[in-house]
């Protein structure tokens, strides 16, 4: 149940993204260009702050307010919420397993939105197989020398540090992996953007890191700590793909079922219809099964007594993404012909809610991830 404070913490979002965001949505996607406006404007409400300690110039909200913005920014622009969502991911690294020096010097420009951050942990042959990741670092002195390519990387040649993972023990496996803060000015190149189905207006490209030089202050943790900081990080962020996909789907349904109620066939509206009223009563269901989900995982990023954020963060991005797609899917059937058209928002809607399938680890492998808990408890 959310408190009073978070339904009128709601109702203000949902008022600032129709106003502020939902008219570049559109544009954003067809020219596939970075959505500065709206960024701009949530920097303004002082949103990137959400979800960092106050010690760090966050807000010190909690995982679910953050959800909660997340979900109200992807139901009219996905794209915009992932502006929202990537600098966090960059950032967990260092907040959690980070030194206090690289918390004051990092964390404070990305909640002021002043700075974006990424997160460069697949290449093209180490997707979900981590641990072959060939980008290695070698120390030479008070320094490491990063050498690699990183695929997929979100905010590609908009961010002002990226947080990589690189081998500093080839031979060790994923044991054998470390993790550096790396300032875009040091050396860092990004060498393709890709054209994407969908969130078209956050960047995706490949980034290069050819002998860039990393002072040994800027490594995260230890080393050989890489692979855990990385799943652990994941753990606390797949909440947030899956408060996105509510979103994307909250958004679908609003659209659809506004449309339809005014739509008339046969001389009666569509939504009089029992086939019609059983599909948006599917589609409710599923949005509101993925939020409660979502929202109990979002709750363990900050209280986890029980060691079980792994298998309920795997959980609800997997429910909620693969209920996204469904969603958006029916919510493109309602409209019929209509949906098929760029006239209309719910093509793309359903082309963004693919990539929550996808991203932050696969729906196969959170579907293992789960699996794996169930067996061992």
């Amino acid at each position: 149940m959310l408190t009073a404070e978070q339904k009128e913490f709601r109702a203000v979002i949902r008022r600032f993204a129709e106003e502020k965001v939902a008219p570049h949505a559109a544009e954003v996607d067809n020219a596939a260009v970075f959505p500065w406006d709206s960024f701009k404007a949530c920097v303004e409400m002082e949103l990137p702050a959400l979800g960092l300690p106050e010690a760090y110039g966050g807000s010190g909200a909690t995982s679910v307010d953050q959800a909660i913005m997340v979900e109200e920014l992807a139901r009219v622009c996905a794209s915009t919420s992932l502006t929202m969502l990537i600098s966090k991911l960059g950032m967990i690294p260092v907040l959690y397993w980070g030194s206090e020096a690289l918390k004051k010097k990092y964390i404070p420009n990305v909640a002021l939105g002043l700075a974006q951050a990424s997160y460069c942990l697949s290449e093209p042959d180490a997707g979900s197989d981590v641990a072959s990741m060939k980008t290695k670092a070698v120390r030479d002195g008070d320094s490491y020398v990063i050498s690699g390519t990183k695929y997929w990387v979100t905010n590609a040649g908009v961010s002002d540090t990226y947080t990589v993972f690189a081998k500093t023990d080839p031979e060790a496996g994923h044991r054998g992996i470390s993790a550096f803060v790396v300032e875009k000015d040091w050396g860092v190149q990004v060498t393709k953007l890709e054209e994407k189905l969908g969130v078209r207006g956050s960047p995706t490209g490949e980034v290069l890191f050819d002998e860039v030089r990393v002072p040994v202050e800027n490594r995260i943790g230890e080393e050989g700590q890489g692979f855990y900081i990385a799943m652990g990080t994941l753990d606390r962020s797949r909440p947030m793909i899956g408060a996105q996909a509510v979103g994307i789907a909250q958004g679908a349904i609003d659209y659809a079922v506004n449309y339809a109620k005014q739509r008339k066939q046969f001389g009666r509206a569509v939504t009089d219809n029992q086939g019609i009223q059983f599909m948006i009563a599917d589609m409710e269901t599923k949005v509101e099964a993925s939020r409660g989900l979502v929202y109990h995982a979002c709750a363990l990023v900050d209280d986890d007594p029980d060691n079980e954020l792994s298998k309920f963060g795997a959980m609800a991005k997997m429910f909620a993404s693969d209920n996204a797609m469904a969603v958006t899917v029916d919510a493109v059937q309602l409209l019929g012909g209509y949906g098929f058209t760029k006239d209309f928002p719910l093509e793309r809607l359903m082309r963004d809610a693919k990539i929550t399938q996808i991203y932050e680890g696969t729906n196969q492998v959170q579907r293992i991830v789960v699996a794996r808990s169930v067996l061992n408890r």
